[in-house]
């Protein structure tokens, strides 16, 4: 086991580096950011001036071997616009992004396994109908449409909840639903499918036999052995939020790591976007090999096969 997970963890930094990389050149694309930082009509020696500060007057080859020499050293670089070290900007944000993205995660598995688990025990039946209708809907509805129905209902309309920011549990309703509903709907149909699978198997057939409670059939047998597609799909869900975060966050002027990439790009501050990558890819790949370890976990199989 301490053989693998060292492996995944190698395998984790090489993909960081990789996108990191990317990144470094994708965001050479962008513009020049000079003339952003500086007022309108600034001269030409002072637009040369400042490219010689921050070190873009230089070879692109040359910048980004400077970048990896400060990439293993630890420092992603300084903001062009905030003007301090861009990691440190980012794991500011970071708790905001980490909450919305918890919330969403727990309250969806929750919802999700007992839709879940309610279609799969009334197979044929309204309540299947109506879990299945919904998923469905709660995977078709774009989350940007969404959020904006929700501001215009709630807010707008009934002034029951804030458009968006931060400061009050009230603030959180709004966009953990969003992001919540998606996680609830796929989570749904694949529980739903891998109990019914698991009901047809013959230790569950012979639980029944046996005359065990219900509860004890039903929690021990059929969903101990059916969550385990569940948890592979937690796991892609939860990286997937912690990207599309960037959406819920720019919508709901929540203050995460999603909405701050999207003002760095914005402002073509190359460090930012870089450090607010690494860390969310950093994060992503971080779940999956969690994910991969706990399915080791519930699985016997898989361990022995390691």
């Amino acid at each position: 086991m301490a053989k693998y997970i060292l492996s995944r963890v190698v395998e984790v930094l090489i993909a960081v580096f990789g996108l990191v990389t990317i990144i470094f050149l994708v965001s050479r694309m962008l513009g020049d950011p000079v003339s952003l930082l500086l007022p309108q009509g600034a001269s030409a020696a002072d637009l040369q001036a400042m490219r010689e500060q921050l070190g873009l007057q230089r070879p692109l080859l040359e910048q980004y071997l400077g970048f990896l020499r400060h990439v293993l050293s630890g420092d992603l670089g300084n903001s062009f616009f905030y003007q301090r070290p861009a990691l440190q900007v980012v794991l500011e944000r970071m708790p905001a992004t980490l909450t919305l993205t918890s919330l969403s995660a727990l309250f969806g598995l929750v919802i999700g396994c007992l839709a879940g688990l309610v279609a799969a025990l009334y197979r044929n039946s309204v309540w299947e109908f109506l879990v299945l209708t919904l998923a469905m809907l709660g995977q078709a509805t774009p989350a940007f449409w969404l959020a904006i129905m929700m501001i215009l209902l709630f807010s707008v309309q009934l002034g029951w909840l804030p458009t968006g920011g931060t400061g009050s549990v009230l603030h959180l309703i709004m966009p953990t639903a969003v992001m919540s509903i998606f996680v609830a709907a796929n989570i749904a149909r694949l529980f739903r499918s891998s109990l019914l699978e698991v009901m047809g198997e013959d230790y569950v057939r012979t639980a029944w036999a046996k005359g065990l409670p219900p509860g004890t059939v039903i929690s021990w047998h059929m969903a101990r052995n059916a969550v385990l597609p569940v948890v592979t799909m937690s796991g892609l869900l939860v990286g997937e939020m912690l990207g599309g975060s960037v959406v819920v966050e720019t919508i709901f002027s929540w203050p995460g790591v999603g909405r701050l990439i999207v003002e760095a790009v914005a402002n073509r501050d190359f460090p930012l976007i870089q450090a607010g990558v690494a860390v969310v890819s950093g994060l992503f790949l971080l779940v999956s090999l969690v994910v991969d370890l706990l399915y080791s976990w519930l699985d016997p199989r898989v361990r022995q096969s390691q």
